[in-house]
């Protein structure tokens, strides 16, 4: 993802890279060979050097928290990899330092900037299912597909398994789409090959009303070539069905109906929905998301517009709780206010360059 983050960050108007960090030598021999950019083997020699406006943290999970907190106290915005950190205290400590310095504050949950996905946040805010009842909140892929050696995905400390690595993406979603949970239950952390981490979670997340959800994810399922995230919601009116590529809507008659949509099946795809980004790789939304971090950047604006880090430490709670009730069964109280997220909406472009 450094890579991936490093070349889109490269392609975007007014930004300019200011230095690349990382612990692998080798690495930085041939990022300054062919980029011509400044390279250092730690991120405070980087940032009392050259001294960037903006930094994309795309390091081990274990490591977040130290060097999220080091650009925080420099008075630097932040793009971290999701998940924020390992622990909900140090997320939340970070959201409230952020907060406190004005900073734009993002984490990369690239999936709410899939246009399926943003159109089922739309369709669920105008209330076109009516009641929700059920979600079901699915991802699968083959990561972890044989026993393997010591990295830092295999260990708990550093990267924390299939829950922190791959669940997070759902749970993410139903946050964002729903809230925070009332509690979890029924939680099931399985290791299939790993030694250290678990490489499947089944969970069981209950809301006011009824509602519930449920959370199946293996990253050891070699049926799936990549990735692939889905969500599921029924309601009183209706059902939505969505993936990366295909958004289908069902509609009960007699439901209201928003604007494009008619009674029983509606079916759009991913290439219908998706507005043009300046610079494509892996998938539009990975340039969206670093092209809104950069845009409120520009924008002197004082939080993220989207993914910011209070949205962050709320999923790492939930997942925190995850963790916790597969080990003893505890019940879980609501994430504390400090961390609650208000709605945020996508603005226009700005034209000043920044430092990255």
């Amino acid at each position: 993802m450094g890579l991936s983050h490093l070349a889109i960050v490269r392609a975007l108007r007014n930004v300019e890279l200011v230095g690349v960090v990382d612990a692998t030598e080798y690495l930085l021999d041939v990022l300054n060979k062919y980029t011509g950019a400044a390279t250092f083997s730690s991120l405070d020699k980087m940032l009392e050097e050259a001294t960037p406006e903006a930094i994309v943290i795309a390091t081990p999970t274990g490591s977040h928290a130290a060097l999220v907190r080091s650009a925080l106290d420099r008075g630097v915005h932040v793009f971290c990899e999701k998940p924020l950190t390992l622990t909900a205290a140090e997320s939340i400590e970070l959201a409230a330092l952020a907060a406190e310095r004005g900073l734009i504050a993002q984490v990369g949950y690239h999936n709410r900037f899939i246009a399926t996905f943003q159109e089922v946040k739309r369709l669920l805010d105008a209330g076109a299912l009516g009641q929700v009842t059920h979600v079901l909140a699915e991802a699968y892929g083959p990561v972890v597909l044989k026993p393997k050696g010591s990295t830092w995905r295999s260990k708990r400390t550093t990267g924390g398994g299939c829950l922190y690595d791959y669940a997070a993406h759902p749970l993410d979603l139903v946050n964002w789409y729903l809230g925070t949970p009332q509690r979890v239950r029924g939680s099931v952390l399985n290791s299939i090959f790993s030694a250290d981490t678990d490489d499947e979670v089944y969970s069981t997340l209950d809301y006011a009303d009824g509602l519930s959800v449920q959370l199946s994810v293996n990253w050891s399922d070699e049926s799936y070539r990549k990735m692939s995230t889905s969500i599921t919601i029924s309601g009183s009116q209706g059902r939505i069905v969505a993936d990366r590529q295909e958004l289908r809507v069902y509609l009960r008659e007699g439901a209201a109906l928003p604007a494009g949509y008619r009674a029983g099946w509606n079916i759009s795809y991913t290439t219908d929905l998706t507005e043009q980004v300046s610079f494509y790789l892996r998938g539009e939304e990975y340039s969206a998301q670093l092209e809104s971090f950069v845009d409120a950047v520009a924008a002197g604006e004082k939080e993220a517009r989207q993914n910011g880090f209070a949205g962050a430490a709320e999923t790492d709670r939930v997942i925190e709780w995850i963790l916790q009730d597969s080990a003893t069964g505890a019940a879980s109280a609501p994430v504390p206010a400090a961390v609650a997220v208000a709605p945020t909406t996508r603005r226009g472009l700005f034209g000043r360059g920044r430092k990255a």
